[in-house]
C-alpha cells in the first residue's frame, strides 16, 4: 500500500523475511556446483548433495536413483518452504506469495490441456505438474471437451480467470499460454505498484525483464509460422520497459537480426543479445536471460523491508534446480562435455 512504513514492516512480515534471508543463504556455490561437475555416478551426486543445505532430502530413496526422481525432490523441498512463508503470511504478503504461484498453475493448465489433446490419461498428467502451481480444479481438464468447458471447469474460478471465454478460441496452445501470461505479469506489475515503497522499486524491475523476455521470445518463435504481426502484438505484455516504442518494432520485425536491432536501444538487453553463438554448445539467447535474470534476482536481497525477496528466492531456487538437473542428465547420459554449462548463482 502507498506510504507503508518500514517502521511497520516487521510487525506482519519481519520473521518471514528474515527466514527466507536465512534460506537464501543456503543455495549453492561457485564451489558446490565444481564438486557436482565432478561426480561419476548420481549416487556421488547424492553424497555431495548431503553436505550441502539439501541434506538428506534423497534418503528415502532405496531404489536406483534417476533424474526425474531428484527433479521431483528438489521441487518437493521447494514446496515445502514456500508452503511455510504463506501459511504464516498476513495480508499483503500472502496475496503476493499467491501471484507468484500463478505462473505455475499457467504451466500446469497448459501441459493438461495438451497432454489431454493427446489423448493421454489425466491420473498420469497430473503427476508431471509442478506442486507450486496445483489448484482444485486442475484435474477437471479431463472433461473439458472444448474452450468453452475448459473456461467454466477451469479458469474461471481460478485465479487464472484474466480471460474472457472468447479468448479460448485459438486452436494453437502456445497462444493460449502467452495470452494467460500477458495478462498474468500485467495483474503482478498492477498489484506491486499499488503496493509500492520498495517492494514496487524491486518487483517492478524484475517484473519487466520478465515481460520483455517473453516479447523477444514471442517475436522470435513466431518467424516462419502463420501467426500475423497483428496478432503477434497482442501477445506481448505490456508491463516493460519495450512498450510502446519497442513492441512496435518488434511486432514489425522479420528477422532474428531486426530482433537484436531492437534489443541495441536498451542497454541491458542489448547485453543479452551479445556473445550469443550460434553453434553446438555455446551460450544460446535463454542462457543469456536465465544469467540476466539471476543477478537481477541477486541484487533484490540489498534491499531490506519488501516482498521482492520471496519472488527472487523462488526464482533462484528454481534456477539451482535446473542447474542440479542439468549436472545430473550430463552424469546419467554419459555426456560430460557440456556438463559446465550450467549458470552460476553466487
Amino acid at each position: 500500500m502507498p506510504g507503508y512504513s518500514e517502521f511497520y514492516f516487521n510487525v506482519d512480515h519481519g520473521y518471514l523475511e528474515g527466514l527466507v534471508r536465512g534460506f537464501k543463504g543456503g543455495i549453492l556455490k561457485n564451489a558446490d556446483y565444481v564438486n557436482l561437475a565432478q561426480c561419476e555416478t548420481l549416487e556421488d551426486l547424492k553424497l555431495h548433495l548431503q553436505s550441502t543445505d539439501y541434506g538428506n532430502f534423497l534418503a528415502n530413496e532405496t531404489g536406483p536413483l534417476t533424474v526425474s526422481i531428484i527433479d521431483d525432490k528438489l521441487k518437493a523441498k521447494l514446496l515445502t518452504e514456500f508452503t511455510y512463508f504463506r501459511n504464516h503470511a498476513f495480508e499483503p504478503l500472502s496475496t503476493f506469495l499467491n501471484y507468484i504461484t500463478y505462473s505455475y498453475m499457467i504451466d500446469n493448465v497448459i501441459l493438461l490441456i495438451t497432454g489431454t489433446l493427446h489423448q493421454h490419461p489425466v491420473e498420469e498428467l497430473a503427476l508431471k505438474c509442478h506442486p507450486l502451481g496445483r489448484f482444485e480444479q486442475l484435474e477437471a481438464v479431463g472433461i473439458a471437451l472444448n474452450p468453452a468447458e475448459l473456461f467454466n471447469a477451469i479458469l474461471v474460478d481460478t485465479p487464472l480467470d484474466c480471460l474472457s471465454e472468447n479468448d479460448l478460441d485459438e486452436i494453437n496452445i502456445e497462444i493460449m499460454r502467452n495470452k494467460l501470461y500477458k495478462s498474468y505479469l500485467e495483474a503482478f506489475y498492477t498489484f506491486c505498484k499499488k503496493l509500492g515503497g520498495t517492494t514496487a522499486d524491486i518487483m517492478c524491475p524484475l517484473l519487466e525483464f520478465e515481460a520483455d523476455r517473453r516479447a523477444f521470445i514471442i517475436t522470435i518463435n513466431s518467424f516462419g509460422t502463420e501467426l500475423s504481426k497483428e496478432d503477434r502484438q497482442k501477445l506481448y505484455p505490456t508491463c516493460g520497459k519495450l512498450y510502446p516504442e519497442g513492441l512496435l518494432l518488434l511486432a514489425n520485425a522479420e528477422d532474428y537480426e531486426q530482433v537484436k536491432g531492437v534489443a541495441e536501444y536498451y542497454g541491458e538487453y542489448r547485453a543479452c543479445f551479445e556473445g550469443i553463438g550460434g553453434g553446438t554448445g555455446e551460450k544460446t539467447l535463454e542462457d543469456a536471460f536465465f544469467e540476466q535474470e539471476v543477478r537481477m534476482n541477486v541484487l533484490a536481497f540489498n534491499n531490506q523491508f519488501h516482498f521482492g525477496v520471496f519472488y527472487a528466492y523462488v526464482k533462484l531456487k528454481e534456477q539451482e534446480s535446473r542447474n542440479i538437473v542439468w549436472i545430473a542428465e550430463c552424469i546419467s547420459q554419459r555426456h560430460r562435455t557440456k556438463i559446465n554449462n550450467y549458470i552460476p548463482i553466487f
